[in-house]
């Protein structure tokens, strides 16, 4: 029997879990605290409309898997009630926006004994996974230093809805548009033991609360050091998210729009001619977002709930970029 969802938050970013959800399950209920949102995508898939997560949770006792899609300052309050209430749950990045909230969600889903896993679609990306397993494998050696550069575009209008922007309810430039890589960064380099940096609001001052502009200099405990610039001030479109390692035995870097083309390698690590997936990144218009790539985040989450062998991102490892990104937040002010 195919699981049942429920979708809390009827925003763009909904449309495509409704999308993979119809494929693997059943998309049974919707909710959201403006009716037209949900009633739009309770039609095309036919199911209920609520209009308070609790009412969803006390009427819609056979639902199977929650997927929040609500704005990231309410991802801990609708994980937690959704657990509370025995349900597994899959959360859209951030995790969360600080990490007293992410260790909560944790410890809900131990006491509901559910599972809680978070979209980290970025690492289903063909190129970062291949990276990932020639750093595992220690074909590149010691990793000596790196560079992650950032840089994409996001008008006054993208702030237009009420929620982003703020801290509240956004909570940040790194929490909303990097947090994907910032994951990939630490997933694929381990944890950092010190880091230093700025940020400034240098274009977006009547549009959003926090920094649009971000360096970063880390140091891992591996002994590696590098730098994370990122910004979202690219002139009129996203330019790239590019990742370059030096190594003991190669350079490698990663570019594109979505870190989704090999730019440079020495020596031949990867055979690009065994990756013949076309990327594409969640288009809504005007702007561009992160790599599509809610189809494998999906098949992996059916994976790990009949226990067989998965890819998919659980609280615990998700918590590591929430901690990271409240930890340079909190030591490098706003200036």
């Amino acid at each position: 029997m195919k699981p049942k969802f429920a979708i809390i938050g009827c925003g763009r970013i909904a449309k495509r879990h409704a999308e993979q959800i119809n494929k693997v399950g059943k998309l049974v209920a919707v909710c959201d605290i403006v009716l037209e949102n949900a009633a739009e995508l309770a039609k095309e898939y036919d199911a209920k409309i609520y209009l308070s997560i609790e009412d969803l949770l006390i009427n819609e006792k056979e639902v199977d898997i929650v997927s929040i899609c609500t704005p990231n300052g309410l991802h801990a309050e609708h994980a937690i009630k959704s657990l509370k209430a025995h349900k597994h749950v899959l959360c859209e990045k951030p995790m969360s926006i600080n990490g007293k909230d992410g260790h909560a969600m944790i410890n809900a889903s131990l006491i509901a004994d559910r599972r809680l896993f978070i979209v980290k679609s970025a690492r289903y990306n063909p190129l970062v996974a291949a990276l990932k397993k020639l750093i595992d494998d220690d074909r590149l050696g010691n990793i000596y230093s790196f560079h992650l550069n950032c840089s994409w575009n996001r008008p006054s209008a993208y702030y237009s809805e009420n929620w982003r922007g703020t801290y509240a309810l956004d909570g940040g430039t790194l929490y909303t548009q990097f947090s994907h890589y910032i994951d990939i960064l630490f997933w694929l380099l381990g944890e950092h033991s010190s880091l230093a940096g700025y940020r400034k609001n240098l274009h977006h001052t009547n549009s959003i609360e926090f920094e649009d502009t971000g360096a970063i200099s880390l140091e891992m405990k591996s002994g590696a050091i590098g730098t994370i610039h990122y910004s979202i001030n690219a002139c009129d479109m996203n330019h790239e998210i590019c990742l370059n390692i030096v190594a003991e035995k190669g350079t490698i870097q990663l570019g594109g729009e979505f870190m989704n083309k090999l730019i440079y390698q020495q020596p031949a690590f990867i055979n690009t001619a065994l990756i013949t997936e076309i990327n594409t990144s969640n288009d809504y218009g005007f702007y561009k977002g992160s790599m599509s790539k809610h189809d494998m985040v999906y098949t992996n989450v059916l994976k790990a709930l009949k226990g067989e062998d998965n890819n998919v991102t659980d609280g615990a490892d998700a918590l590591k970029a929430v901690l990271f990104i409240e930890e340079f937040y909190n030591k490098i002010k706003l200036s």
